[in-house]
C-alpha cells in the first residue's frame, strides 16, 4: 500500500490552488445584498398595503358574491388544492392599476393631477456671492443659474462685468438633478491668489461648507470653486424612467416611422416568428425524449447525464459557441431558442410520466392493455398537466432569451430594437420594447392555460 505514501505533485497543487477572495470585496458583495433585501422589503411591503386596501375594497362590495361556483364548489377542502384556486379578476386589475399608478407617482406624470411627489427645481435663479482677496478687500458678485430639463439646451444670455470689480459675475446652464462648477479662477478673474468666498446671499460659509437657495444648494469645495446642485425632487429622471405619457407618444411616432428603418411590428413578428420556432423544436424533440428517459432504464441512464449537465447552462453562456457552430443567420439565433426550450420540455416530460399513478397502470394491463394502448389512453393523458406547466416556464424563457438570441447580429427584432435604443439612452423605446414583449408572453400564457382547461379537463379532479 505504498502509493498511499506518494506525494503529490507540486504542479497538481498549483493547478487546485484556491485563492481566497479580498475581505474588503467580500464585505462589500455582502453589504450590498443587505441594502438589496432592506430595499426589496420597503417596495414589496408598499405594494402588499395597496392589495390590502384592494382586498378589503373587494370584500366589501362582493360580500357574498364569492362563493365558488362549478365542479369546486362539490369541494369540502379547498386549503391546499391548487385546482380549486382561481385568480380574483379585481385583484389581477387591482395590480396593474397599483403598478400604473407608482409608475406615474414616481416620474411626477400629469394622469395623476394633483397627486404629485416634489418635483425637481427648472428655471432661472440667482444667487449673490461676497469674496476677499489677497488685500483683504471685499467684493459681491451675482451667478444666474439656468436648470433646464433633460433633452433639451436652452440658450442663456452671459454676464455682464464692464463695471464690476475682482468678484465677477457669472451666467451658468445645468441640466436638472446634475451639477454645475464654477472654478475659483472663473469667479475671482484677474485675481486667484488669496481669493476667498465668504458669503451667499448673506450668509457666512467657509471651504467646504454649503448654502441653501431657491434653485437647490451651493458648496464651496476647498479651493475655493461654487459647485451648484439643483435641487433634485423626489420624482426620477427621464433618463431612467419616463413617464407613462412620454411612452405613450414614443409608441404612437414608433408606430408610424418605425426605428432604424424597421417598422414596429415588423420587429414584433420576427421576435415572435423566433421564439415560436424555437419553443416548438424544444417540445419536438424534448417531449418524446423525456417519455424515452421516463419508460426505459437504457435512456435513462444514456441521456440523463446530458440532460443535468445542461439543465443549469443559462442560454447566454451558448451565444459564442452558437456564432461559432451556426454563424450570425437565422439557424444560430433558433438554435439558441431551441436549446433553451430543449431541457426544460425533456425534464417536463420526465416528470409527467413519473408522476402517473401506478394503480393506473396495474388497471389498465388488468383490462387487457397493450404498451402502445397504455402509452397512448393512460400515460400521456396523465402526463399533460406537467408538460403544460413545463410548455409555459419554457415559452417565458425563450421570451427572456429571445433579446439574447438577437445579439447575434440581428437585423430585426424586438431585442434588436431594445438593445440598440439602449446605446443611446433612449429609455422610452426599451420600455415599449419590454412591454409588448411582456404583453405578447401574457397573451400567450392565456392562450396555453385556455388550452390546458380544454385539453385536460380533468386537471384536479381525480
Amino acid at each position: 500500500m505504498t502509493f498511499l505514501n506518494t506525494t503529490i505533485p507540486a504542479s497538481f497543487m498549483e493547478a487546485v490552488r484556491f485563492n481566497t477572495p479580498p475581505a474588503d470585496e467580500v464585505g462589500s458583495l455582502i453589504s450590498t445584498t443587505l441594502w438589496m433585501i432592506v430595499g426589496i422589503f420597503f417596495i414589496f411591503a408598499i405594494y402588499m398595503l395597496f392589495s390590502a386596501a384592494s382586498w378589503l375594497i373587494d370584500k366589501l362590495f362582493n360580500k357574498g358574491r364569492d362563493k365558488a361556483k362549478g365542479y369546486t364548489s362539490l369541494k369540502t377542502v379547498t386549503f391546499g388544492d391548487e385546482s380549486a384556486v382561481v385568480a380574483n379578476r379585481f385583484a389581477s386589475v387591482a395590480s396593474v392599476v397599483a403598478l400604473f399608478f407608482f409608475w406615474a407617482l414616481a416620474t411626477g406624470s400629469s394622469l395623476l393631477g394633483p397627486i404629485q411627489l416634489p418635483a425637481p427645481f427648472l428655471g432661472e435663479a440667482e444667487f449673490e456671492y461676497t469674496a476677499t482677496n489677497a488685500t483683504g478687500a471685499t467684493d459681491t458678485g451675482k451667478v444666474s443659474v439656468l436648470v433646464y430639463p433633460f433633452g433639451e439646451s436652452p440658450d442663456q444670455a452671459k454676464a455682464d462685468n464692464t463695471n464690476s470689480g475682482f468678484a465677477m459675475d457669472n451666467a451658468i446652464k445645468v441640466r436638472e438633478r446634475r451639477t454645475a462648477l464654477l472654478s475659483s479662477r472663473t469667479i475671482g478673474a484677474k485675481e486667484t491668489e488669496g481669493f476667498a468666498i465668504t458669503q451667499i446671499n448673506g450668509e457666512n460659509v467657509s471651504p467646504g461648507g454649503s448654502v441653501d437657495i431657491d434653485a437647490g444648494t451651493v458648496f464651496v469645495t476647498e479651493k475655493g470653486s461654487l459647485q451648484i446642485r439643483p435641487y433634485p425632487g423626489m420624482t426620477m429622471e427621464s433618463l431612467y424612467l419616463p413617464s407613462p405619457e412620454e411612452v405613450w407618444s414614443s409608441f404612437i411616432r414608433l408606430n408610424k416611422e418605425g426605428y432604424t428603418g424597421v417598422g414596429l411590428w415588423e420587429n414584433v413578428f420576427w421576435s415572435l416568428i423566433r421564439v415560436v420556432l424555437g419553443f416548438a423544436l424544444g417540445c419536438l424533440f424534448g417531449i418524446p425524449l423525456g417519455f424515452a428517459m421516463g419508460l426505459s432504464n437504457w435512456f435513462r441512464g444514456w441521456f440523463d447525464p446530458i440532460v443535468e449537465f445542461m439543465r443549469p447552462v443559462p442560454p447566454l453562456a451558448l451565444i459564442p459557441l452558437i456564432i461559432i457552430w451556426f454563424g450570425i443567420g437565422e439557424q444560430g439565433k433558433i438554435s439558441l431558442l431551441f436549446l433553451a426550450a430543449l431541457w426544460i420540455m425533456t425534464i417536463a416530460a420526465r416528470a409527467g410520466v413519473s408522476g402517473v399513478n401506478i394503480s393506473k397502470v396495474h388497471a389498465a394491463y388488468s383490462l387487457g392493455a397493450t404498451k402502445r394502448q397504455l402509452l397512448t389512453k393512460v400515460i400521456l393523458p396523465n402526463s399533460l398537466p406537467e408538460i403544460f406547466t413545463g410548455a409555459r416556464v419554457a415559452m417565458g424563457v425563450c421570451w427572456g432569451t429571445v433579446v439574447a438570441a438577437e445579439l447575434v447580429a440581428a437585423e430585426k427584432g424586438a431585442g434588436k430594437m431594445i438593445i440598440a435604443a439602449s446605446k443611446f439612452q433612449l429609455t422610452d423605446i426599451v420600455i415599449i420594447g419590454i412591454i409588448i414583449i411582456g404583453v405578447i408572453g401574457f397573451a400567450i400564457e392565456v392562450l396555453m392555460r385556455k388550452m390546458e382547461n380544454r385539453l385536460i379537463p380533468w386537471k384536479g379532479k381525480g
